[in-house]
């Protein structure tokens, strides 16, 4: 049910809207993971290497899914705070009827150009026709993906963060074992992987769209609410766009640096794709967080609260690096074996490769927390331009860096890419923020 986060302790508000929204993505990422850990040991290295290929190219599609969830979870947010409840179901009604035009385009252009992106990234040979066989059957479960999304938006732009959290439980926990069963007992290799992927997609999307429908009859308005609004739609746009530019551009910068991890062997790809899981298990949990901050924004920005956001902030940090302490132990502590639970027989260069960027990466995590907590802010805000700026450079600096590192140092220089573009980000995203509100 719908819930205000206009008022009580904005820390205990936050602690009890967000652990849901962690717990949630948690599932996720573990069910990520399991991809590559399933493929690694069930069906050898090269499948490992594949998985994590295409991975890289499912986060364009992934940006534009999480665009589309942040314009219309900001909107629907704003627009509860200030009690607006019919302009709040047009905003909604407006936003699907976009998402799903942008996802038949996108589907188009994931079946034509498939060939074409796994060749810019530098595919080796040996993964590359698994590699395309996974982006193919991922493609088709598109819809899901950007469907599932808006209604996750929709649930949190509403203070409810434990229906999606109890869907996403569910539906990946079960499908480990489908996961299992197709690779395992149908022999399906990195097929089965992919259609499992497929179907936790779908059924978590029909759930939540479902859930979100019926709930919103239940939300009483005067009149007749209107299904398309250009008005809304023009604001839509404004957030979705700067966001989808971003994090596209943020998939696109993964591309080139996957690129030149490719350059470097199946043996380095390998442990890059297990170590890169690693990692975005912490900063995806990190980045849902700052999405809640960013709704805790939000709503009191709707209800005129700037009190409320500047409290919001500082008690949004003191979240994140709570979560992140208890991380960065376990990765620094246990970066040896936490790798090697997703390559079964490992080569050594697989191993030290995916140790080596856990051990320069996983200090940062602290660093770049502030960041995404503070984006959470800027994002509730509708400070788009700032927001896209800040990671955009961040990105940016890392690619460069590269190109320059990877000639001297080889693969270590690439992962000190990482926090040295944090260090960018983190910079600007403060500023911005300090300027608006403080």
């Amino acid at each position: 049910m719908p819930h205000s986060l206009t008022t009580g302790s904005p820390r205990k508000v936050l602690w009890r809207f967000c652990l849901p929204l962690f717990g949630s993505i948690i599932f996720q990422q573990l069910y990520n993971i399991a991809d590559s850990l399933i493929a690694g040991k069930c069906i050898g290295e090269n499948a490992l290497a594949a998985v994590g290929n295409s991975y890289e190219l499912t986060l364009i599609f992934i940006a534009f899914a999480s665009g589309c969830n942040m314009a219309c979870s900001v909107i629907t947010s704003q627009l509860f705070g200030a009690k607006d409840y019919s302009s709040m179901k047009t905003a909604v009604y407006t936003a699907m009827i976009s998402v799903a035009v942008l996802c038949g385009a996108l589907m188009v252009f994931g079946i034509v150009g498939g060939d074409w992106l796994l060749q810019v990234m530098n595919t080796p040979a040996e993964i590359y026709a698994d590699s395309k066989l996974y982006m193919d059957i991922y493609i088709w479960g598109l819809p899901f993906l950007f469907f599932y999304n808006l209604a996750t938006g929709i649930f949190t732009a509403l203070g409810d963060s434990k229906t999606p959290f109890a869907f996403l439980a569910v539906s990946s926990t079960a499908n480990v074992g489908v996961n299992l069963l197709f690779v395992t007992v149908f022999d399906m290799g990195v097929a089965g992987v992919a259609w499992a992927t497929f179907l936790r997609q779908g059924v978590s999307c029909i759930m939540a769209v479902v859930t979100v429908l019926r709930r919103f009859k239940a939300i009483p308005t005067e009149g007749k609410v209107e299904l398309f609004s250009t008005t809304l739609f023009k604001r839509f746009v404004n957030i979705a766009v700067p966001s989808i530019l971003q994090q596209s551009s943020i998939s696109i910068g993964n591309i080139i640096i996957q690129g030149a991890i490719n350059d470097c062997g199946v043996g380095v790809t390998a442990g890059y794709a297990a170590a890169i899981k690693l990692n975005n298990l912490v900063i995806t949990a990190l980045q849902t967080l700052g999405n809640g901050i960013s709704n805790f924004a939000a709503q009191n920005i709707g209800a005129k609260r700037m009190d409320r956001v500047r409290d919001g902030h500082k008690a949004g940090i003191q979240m994140v690096w709570s979560i992140c302490l208890p991380l960065v132990l376990v990765y620094l502590l246990g970066a040896r074996t936490l790798i090697s639970i997703f390559i079964d027989n490992p080569t050594e260069l697989a191993l030290s490769s995916g140790v080596h960027f856990l051990y320069i990466v996983a200090p940062f995590y602290f660093l770049i927390s502030v960041k995404l907590a503070t984006d959470g802010i800027l994002r509730g805000a509708g400070m788009m331009k700032e927001f896209v700026v800040a990671t955009t450079l961040d990105l940016i600096l890392r690619v460069v860096l590269v190109k320059v590192l990877v000639v001297p140092l080889g693969y270590i220089g690439i992962w000190m890419a990482w926090p040295l573009g944090w260090m960018l980000g983190t910079s600007l995203s403060m500023l911005f923020y300090k300027r608006r509100f403080l």
